[in-house]
């Protein structure tokens, strides 16, 4: 399998970009900044895909797609959403190439520029918001619950896999509503769904709150998030949930006739995750012998690899495997039974330690004369030898358990990584030595929040919700404050 990983302790960025590598969950790409997702990548994708796919048809949405390219005017309509995305934006000049008459290559036609350029989207509030116009007269057409899987494409100059790469996929919903209540209903909804599938199935624990002004997204009124606390103590944003107002509806028009006949503007929400998810599974759980993944997520949820010498060794354990692994598959478990010939056991069990495989089950010719199976559990690295007439039930019941064990074991890490401060000094030293998130009182005010990120590099995550309120002095500027928030160096 190659060299180890540098450790965490060493190098936590390297060890992050060789496990994303090693594993094969994705590669850099021949266009900079964009990455190819390899298919043990894409299934985990996908697992993530299917089930919030399925928690928003719960919900009410409907999926649907819309145009990649968005036309230039479309995004100058809402000002503060233009003025947010501008400097991150691809634009299409050009329909046609053609060869150069000095032989030299291919060049851009002249004559074929487009009449108005056109944006690879970056996010697709305009393009949507110009189409619900037309499917929005009636307070009979309310609400409109639309989601769309898609790619976007964002010009970030400092790229890193899955966490923040030009183009990425994601998920992102547009909700249309006739009240201001529906909208922050559905937006606050949305940020609790979202805080459910991380902790549920990536075993991921969040902190749900909303973002200060200057860290909401560009055209809303208040954004909600969750944030989650990485290993090396930094904190990532794992999805956002926005609600948008009606500054969308003004900047393209979209209007409803009210139950008496008057004409008003909808409010909307849009909210989205995306493969920066993935990014947040490995660094959340993962260890210095490669991934560790949540059984709910994982493509392969148990391997079973078979320890024999010639062919009729292999038979014999098959005669034992295979009708262990249709009984696995009927109780919903993901086997996968090893047989390659061209790799010897010891490679495979680092193979699969290395993809955090939940589960490895081993069987050789002592286990078959005594009827057991060596069961090892990737989180925990432990061993042990189970009958073979209870290994399904031993395996079952593990998938539950290791999912729990991976959340709490996070979770606990979390809660020893929140740290009160009433001290600027105090503050300060425990971000650069200690990090994680810091619970200070805070003024309110942008500059008070620009000056600590300036000196420290530190941003509010967010401001917890349903925090108890709390009199306080804020650590810069010594003013009052009315709750503390959280600041953590982020992603």
């Amino acid at each position: 399998m190659g060299k180890k990983l540098t450790s965490r302790a060493e190098d936590y960025s390297k060890w992050y970009n060789e496990l994303v590598v090693k594993s094969d969950l994705a590669e850099n790409s021949g266009v900079r900044g964009c990455m190819v997702i390899k298919p043990y990548g894409y299934a985990i994708w996908e697992k993530m895909q299917g089930q919030l796919d399925k928690m928003f048809k719960e919900t009410g949405h409907e999926n649907a797609y819309f145009p990649l390219f968005i036309p230039k005017s479309y995004l100058s309509k809402e000002a503060s959403h233009v003025e947010g995305f501008a400097k991150e934006c691809a634009v299409v000049t050009h329909y046609r190439l053609k060869n150069a008459e000095d032989g030299s290559g291919i060049v851009v036609d002249e004559d074929a520029k487009l009449e108005e350029e056109l944006i690879v989207r970056p996010t697709s509030e305009t393009i949507i918001w110009d189409t619900y116009r037309r499917w929005i007269q009636s307070y009979r057409d309310l609400p409109l619950k639309i989601n769309q899987w898609a790619n976007v494409v964002r010009w970030e100059m400092r790229t890193r896999l899955f966490l923040r790469t030009a183009e990425f996929l994601w998920q992102e919903g547009h909700t249309a509503h006739a009240t201001k209540e529906e909208a922050l209903e559905e937006a606050e909804l949305m940020m609790d769904i979202y805080a459910e599938f991380a902790e549920k199935y990536m075993g991921v624990p969040v902190i749900k709150g909303t973002k200060s002004e200057s860290e909401r997204f560009a055209g809303a009124e208040e954004t909600y998030c969750i944030e989650a606390l990485m290993q090396d103590g930094k904190a990532l944003q794992a999805g956002t949930s926005h609600f948008l107002g009606q500054n969308f509806a003004k900047a393209f028009d979209v209007k409803f006739a009210n139950k008496e006949g008057g004409q008003e503007y909808v409010w909307a929400t849009s909210w989205g995750v995306s493969t920066r998810l993935m990014g947040a599974l490995v660094m959340t759980h993962s260890d210095d012998n490669g991934l560790v993944l949540p059984p709910k997520l994982a493509p392969i949820q148990v391997v079973i690899v078979p320890i024999y010498k010639g062919l009729d060794q292999l038979d014999a354990i098959s005669e034992k495997v295979n009708p262990l692994v249709k009984e696995l598959r009927d109780k919903g478990v993901t086997v996968k039974y090893d047989t390659r010939d061209t790799h010897k056991p010891g490679f495979k069990f680092n193979e699969y330690e290395l993809k955090g495989v939940p589960v490895r089950l081993a069987v050789g010719q002592r286990d078959l004369a005594n009827g057991t199976f060596e069961v090892a559990r990737r989180d925990t690295l432990s061993k042990e030898i189970v009958n073979a007439d209870e290994v399904v039930d031993k395996v079952v019941s593990l998938m539950d358990e290791i999912q729990e064990n991976i959340f709490n074991k996070a979770l606990d890490y979390r809660k020893n990584h929140i740290t009160k401060v009433d001290s600027y000094d105090e503050f300060k030293k425990i971000i650069e030595e200690k990090g994680g998130f810091v619970s200070a009182h805070w003024d309110g005010t942008t500059e008070t929040e620009d000056r600590i990120k300036e000196e420290t590099k530190a941003t509010i995550r967010c401001i917890p919700l349903h925090a108890k309120k709390e009199e306080g002095k804020c650590i810069v500027t010594g003013k009052p404050s009315v709750q503390r928030v959280l600041f953590a160096k982020a992603y």
